[in-house]
């Protein structure tokens, strides 16, 4: 299981939000590339690096953030955040991101997606499903949809998309514990390799969606628990 350190930027700071509401923000750091470093230093293999103002505004917001994140560390950086067009993503890849993750796009621009799918390399772009009760959110979770994630992430696989992020949005940023059941079925329904996100808050947490592996399941992202300090890289690399 690849452990992957999440760093979501706002304002060009790292922060954690509850849920992904604004309004429930707590800063942790003015400076992201240093949380990287630290990150890079324990032992991370490669590093979750969120947007957050390019989810809500649909572009990118703290493009000077992520350079410094980039130039930083040498570990591989999947990014997410505001990827809504061929131009955004040709951009990032670039810049030296290793992977883009979309979501928005994958709902609101398929055509777009599917001709970006075919001019990237294998694995450059990852399919984000953020679900609320098994059905796709958008837009920064503001805006629910009609989707089921599964029946979604099967279309997206049958065009080339390898890796789905899944969060269940109910857990993220709560430390309650991912939804093992949420997970173990989506990924047996899926058919698609998948990184784990939401609700991770100790080591125990980790081993239980080791167990999913012959699923898919192979990646999970860790978030809040370590800035909180109720989980360390050293535990669980």
């Amino acid at each position: 299981m690849l452990v992957l350190p999440a760093i979501d930027l706002k304002g060009g700071r790292c922060v954690r939000l509850v849920q992904g509401r604004a309004d429930h923000e707590t800063v942790y750091d003015n400076h992201p590339a240093r949380v990287a470093r630290a990150f890079q230093d324990a032992g991370a293999r490669m590093l979750h690096l969120v947007d957050l103002d390019g989810a809500f505004e649909g572009e990118t917001a703290n493009l000077q953030a992520i350079q410094a994140v980039r130039a930083a560390v040498s570990m591989p950086i999947e990014l997410g955040g505001g990827m809504r067009s061929a131009q955004a993503i040709r951009g990032m890849l670039a810049l030296g991101i290793d992977s883009v993750i979309v979501g928005t796009m994958a709902v609101q621009d398929a055509l777009g997606l599917e001709h970006a799918l075919k001019d990237a390399g294998p694995g450059q772009i990852q399919l984000g499903i953020d679900a609320r009760d098994g059905m796709v959110s958008i837009r920064g979770w503001q805006e629910d949809t009609a989707l089921e994630a599964v029946a979604f992430a099967r279309h997206w696989r049958s065009r080339g998309i390898e890796r789905v992020i899944f969060t269940d949005i109910s857990r993220d940023g709560m430390l309650q514990g991912p939804n093992i059941e949420a997970v173990r079925n989506f990924a047996r329904e899926a058919g698609v390799r998948v990184t784990a996100s939401g609700g991770v808050s100790r080591a125990d947490d980790i081993r239980a969606l080791e167990e999913l592996e012959p699923l898919g399941v192979d990646r999970v992202i860790v978030g809040k628990a370590l800035y909180e300090g109720t989980l360390t890289l050293a535990e669980v690399l």
